[in-house]
C-alpha cells in the first residue's frame, strides 16, 4: 500500500526517474544550504527529496553527508515541507534501503544503509512531535530496525577519504527515537536491550567512534520512560555480567570476549553519564544504581 502511495506521489509531483537519479550538481546543493536550506523558487521539497535521497549511497562525504543528509534533516525536522503521505513514502524508501546490500562486508553499499538508518532517525524524531506513522507503520520500522542492528556486518566508523559511515551510530539513534515513542511497550523494552545485547557481544571490534555512547543514549531513553521496567534492566546487567566476567576463567582472556567486556563497559559508563543529566524517576535511579555498581567491579 505504501508503496502505491510513493509511486503516486511521485508521479504526481512530476518526479521522473531521471530527476530521482539526479539532475543537480554539487554546487546547487551547497547554495541551498548556504541560503538557510530554504527550497528554491520553482522547485518543491518533495521532488528534490527523491534526488537527495540518492546521494546517501554516494561515496562522496559532501554530498552525503554535509549536503544530502544536512538538507533532508533540517526540511523533516525544522521545517513544514511534507505531507504525511509523502513523509511516509520517504520512510518506506529509507526502510528498504537497510537490506540493500546486507551481509557484505566493507563495500560502498553500506552508505545506503547507514545514512537511511540516520535519515529514518529523523523521521522518528518527526512523528514524536507530529505523528504521521500510525501504529501499524511504526512497529513495521521499529522491528526492522532492530533487525538491521543485528544484521548489519560492517562496523567501521569512520573512513579517512569517504568520511563517516557509523552504521552502528546511525541505527542507535533510530531506535533510540523509536523507543521514546508512545507505542514502544515493555515488551519492546526487554526486546531492544537484547538486540544492543547481541550487537556487542557478537562485534569483532572494540567500537572506536562513540557507538556505545549512542547506544547508551537508547538505553537512557528507555529508563526515561514512565513505563519503565526497572527489575527487567537489572535483570538485563546481571546477565550481562554473567557473560563479561566470566571471562578472567581464561587466562589471558579470549580475544572477542575481552573485546565485548570493553564495550559493554563503555556503554554502562555512557548510560550513567547520560541518564544523570537531569531528572531521574525512581525507576531510572535503580537503573543507574545498577549499573554503577557493575562499573565498579570492571
Amino acid at each position: 500500500m505504501v508503496g502505491m502511495i510513493s509511486m503516486f506521489i511521485i508521479t504526481c509531483m512530476g518526479v521522473d526517474v531521471a530527476h530521482a537519479q539526479g539532475t543537480h550538481g554539487k554546487e546547487y546543493w551547497r547554495k541551498i544550504a548556504a541560503n538557510h536550506y530554504a527550497v528554491p523558487e520553482g522547485e518543491t521539497a518533495f521532488a528534490l527529496a527523491m534526488e537527495l535521497s540518492a546521494y546517501l549511497k554516494v561515496s562522496d562525504p559532501e554530498l552525503r553527508d554535509d549536503l544530502a543528509y544536512s538538507i533532508l534533516a533540517t526540511w523533516i525536522l525544522e521545517q513544514d515541507d511534507f505531507s504525511p503521505e509523502q513523509l511516509l513514502a520517504l520512510e518506506e524508501e529509507w526502510r528498504k534501503n537497510l537490506k540493500a546490500g546486507i551481509g557484505e562486508d566493507q563495500t560502498d553499499s553500506i552508505f545506503g544503509r547507514s545514512f537511511s538508518a540516520l535519515c529514518l532517525s529523523t523521521l522518528a524524531e518527526r512523528e514524536l512531535k507530529t505523528p504521521f506513522l500510525g501504529d501499524a507503520h511504526y512497529r513495521m520500522l521499529l522491528e526492522v530496525a532492530m533487525n538491521y542492528l543485528n544484521d548489519e556486518r560492517d562496523l567501521r566508523g569512520f573512513d579517512e577519504k569517504k568520511g563517516w559511515i557509523h552504521a552502528t551510530a546511525h541505527t542507535a539513534d533510530l531506535l533510540a527515537a523509536l523507543a521514546r515513542h508512545p507505542s514502544f511497550t515493555k515488551q519492546d523494552q526487554r526486546r531492544v536491550l537484547e538486540a544492543i545485547r547481541q550487537k556487542l557481544e557478537m562485534a569483532p571490534t572494540i567500537f572506536a567512534y562513540g557507538e556505545q555512547d549512542r547506544l547508551a543514549n537508547v538505553l537512557a531513553a528507555i529508563a526515561s520512560r514512565k513505563d519503565f521496567e526497572a527489575a527487567g534492566f537489572q535483570a538485563w546487567i546481571l546477565e550481562m555480567d554473567k557473560a563479561d566476567f566470566s571471562i578472567w576463567n581464561n587466562s589471558p582472556p579470549l580475544l572477542q570476549e575481552l573485546r565485548r567486556f570493553e564495550n559493554d563497559s563503555y556503554l554502562l559508563r555512557g548510560f550513567v553519564a547520560r541518564i544523570s543529566d537531569g531528572e531521574m524517576s525512581p525507576a531510572a535511579e535503580e537503573a543507574r544504581k545498577a549499573a554503577l555498581k557493575s562499573l565498579r567491579r570492571r
